[in-house]
């Protein structure tokens, strides 16, 4: 009898991703109605509004959760929404608790949907570890997150106006960074100043990235040029 090793469907780990992704949800949704349940059971005033207050909090978690799901591998995605969308969850989640004021900005884009997502998961990285640990010191704390495109490379910046408490180390998270931006094929430089802190993810386009920015510029010159012009007298 002849023995074969069983093999997965999807051997790059993305039926693994989606399975992680499904618990979690599952998990969240769970939590969120069982805390529901005790604040509607509660008799207390004080234990029904904390009990509520965890609900709203556990809904903003999930609503970062889905922000970073994995966009559709078959096509292209609009960055600049998604990261758009990320950086509004992660407001409401965990900096407007902060008085952290987040500015956004982007270029037109579109990236294919797993380096979209790992996009994402940069972002979220470090905007997560402003939050942990950069200090203000009663300035109003303000954060920028800009998508650029230059050519053929895409520029995403992270950067904030307070101070980090210690020079920046490569701890977990900015280790599992690099090893993102590297599988993205590029890099993420940081610097820190008096200041604020940034740091600055470039990596190239994939050919069929290069092929949706040449007609996105294409359109938009076509839009600027195109502008009807009035025939005749003017009434």
């Amino acid at each position: 009898m002849t023995e074969r090793a069983a093999q997965l469907p999807n051997p790059d780990g993305s039926l693994l991703l989606r399975e992680l992704d499904h618990r979690i949800k599952n998990e969240l949704t769970s939590a969120i109605c069982a805390f529901s349940t005790k604040a509607v059971q509660a008799e207390s005033v004080v234990v029904k509004a904390t009990l509520l207050d965890v609900v709203d909090v556990l809904h903003r978690w999930a609503d970062v959760h889905r922000a970073l799901h994995m966009p559709d591998q078959g096509r292209l995605t609009d960055a600049a929404r998604y990261l758009q969308q990320l950086c509004f969850a992660i407001t409401k989640y965990r900096l407007d608790c902060l008085a952290i004021r987040v500015l956004f900005s982007a270029d037109d884009l579109r990236l294919e949907g797993e380096r979209c997502w790992k996009l994402g998961l940069i972002v979220s990285e470090l905007l997560t570890n402003v939050a942990r640990h950069v200090q203000f010191d009663g300035k109003h704390p303000e954060l920028r997150v800009r998508l650029m495109l230059a050519g053929n490379v895409v520029k995403c910046g992270v950067c904030d106006n307070g101070a980090a408490p210690e020079p920046i180390r490569r701890g977990r998270g900015l280790t599992i960074v690099d090893e993102l931006a590297s599988s993205l094929g590029g890099h993420v430089h940081t610097s820190c100043a008096a200041e604020g802190s940034s740091f600055l993810l470039t990596f190239p386009l994939t050919e069929a990235e290069q092929c949706a920015a040449g007609a996105a510029q294409h359109v938009l010159k076509q839009r600027k040029m195109g502008r009807p012009q009035r025939l005749g007298p003017s009434r």
